[in-house]
């Protein structure tokens, strides 16, 4: 165990503090039990290490192991918690717990036996708590990390200070949130670059190379991280590739299940479960029609890339302007937001406000009759009679 005492010093001691990803001040972090769950590269490990740092306790008081880690390849989780535990430990964050077999098992024994013991896991968007072997769901407070928004974007590699910006002051034709923006901020300049490699956070380490790491990132994904579904043949890891490949150079479109068994060589009793497949791992994102519970066994009404960096790695032929738009659009409002495809424009959240989404020629002819309708383009600054594009990337 001390080997990983040291490696749990050695990376909380490397991680920086500058800056953290939105979602570090809204978790309730005195919970005993915290599971934070997102897709590979989004900052979850960055997150612990960042708590971690922050609370200065010795790593044999407040550790982070990764159960990746060959340690635990031949060691059991518990035991060696019920170890650090005994020595004096009390706040054990865990991270890709999805890699170790019967995680939920351990953390379940764990958390019943010690009711001084904090943990905090992470793991893959692909798992269900509800549906491990010992459901957690009852005993863990959730969260979801989605990657970048604009305004962290900005945030991170430019510096720019930028305030989050309600949704009801988005769409309020009266507030004049331009107000909050620093002075000389010119808010499409850098939007562009967003689109292709602003998502995930490690390409504010290696612009260059950031396309073939984000490649091999959904293969990780679908070749390794979908074992943890349990009703996922992992066999069939390159037939998901190949479905995300024909969606990529579709979407967003209306899929036609036929086809799309026949393109992919997937029976097409199981496509509508190997698009959901997808959406669990953050790849595609469904929409369904507005006011309809959603289920597995449902055709959705669309499907879209889940952010516009999978379009450019994936979809390089295809890649335009509409497509780009809604894709931003639904990326930034689903960590909020509700999203369904209403009878008139292109999407209605929360079941109430509805949205048209386009260029600077879009007009309101679609949606006029319909309440709480908004227009919104990508390439107009500040709000005048229609709503910029980007300000919904400041959601959070």
């Amino acid at each position: 165990m001390d080997i990983l005492l040291q490696k749990s010093e050695r990376l909380v001691r490397k991680v920086q503090m500058n800056k953290q990803r939105y979602l570090y001040d809204k978790i309730l972090w005195n919970n005993r039990l915290i599971g934070i769950k997102g897709a590979r590269g989004v900052g979850k490990s960055t997150l612990l290490l960042q708590k971690l740092r922050q609370l200065k306790m010795p790593p044999g008081q407040a550790s982070y192991w990764t159960l990746d880690d060959l340690f635990f390849s031949n060691a059991s989780l518990a035991e060696t918690a019920q170890r650090f535990y005994n020595e004096g430990g009390r706040i054990l964050f865990l991270d890709e717990v999805h890699k170790y077999p019967g995680w939920s098992q351990h953390i379940k024994n764990l958390y019943d036996q010690y009711d001084d013991l904090q943990i905090v896991f992470t793991g893959s968007s692909v798992i269900d708590i509800s549906k491990e072997e010992v459901d957690l769901s009852r005993r863990a407070l959730m969260y979801i990390m989605a990657g970048m928004s604009y305004r962290e974007y900005l945030n991170f590699k430019y510096d720019i200070q930028l305030p989050v910006i309600p949704f009801k002051m988005i769409i309020d034709p009266q507030s004049d949130w331009r107000e909050k923006m620093p002075e000389g901020f010119r808010p499409l300049e850098f939007f562009s670059e967003y689109l292709r490699q602003g998502y995930y956070p490690f390409s504010l380490e290696d612009e260059s190379g950031f396309a073939m790491r984000l490649q091999q990132v959904i293969r990780i994904i679908v070749e390794y991280d979908m074992a943890a579904i349990k009703s996922f043949d992992i066999r069939n890891a390159q037939k998901l590739l190949q479905l995300l490949y024909i969606l990529s150079a579709n979407v967003p479109f209306k899929p036609n299940i036929s086809e799309l068994a026949i393109r992919s060589e997937i029976h097409r009793n199981t496509i509508t479960n190997y698009l959901h497949f997808l959406e669990d791992a953050q790849l595609v994102r469904l929409a369904y029609p507005a006011g309809i519970s959603v289920s597995t066994l449902q055709k959705p009404e669309k499907i879209f890339l889940n952010n516009t960096n999978l379009a450019y790695v994936l979809a390089t032929d295809t890649t335009d302007k509409g497509n780009l738009r809604e894709t931003f659009f639904a990326s930034q409002m689903a960590v909020n937001h509700q999203l369904g495809i209403p009878k008139r424009g292109d999407f209605i959240a929360d079941n109430k406000y509805v949205f048209e989404i386009g260029g600077k020629s879009k007009t309101n002819k679609q949606v006029k009759e319909e309440t709480n309708s908004y227009t919104v383009v990508d390439d107009q600054d500040y709000p005048v009679t229609k709503l910029p594009l980007w300000a919904f990337g400041m959601e959070y």
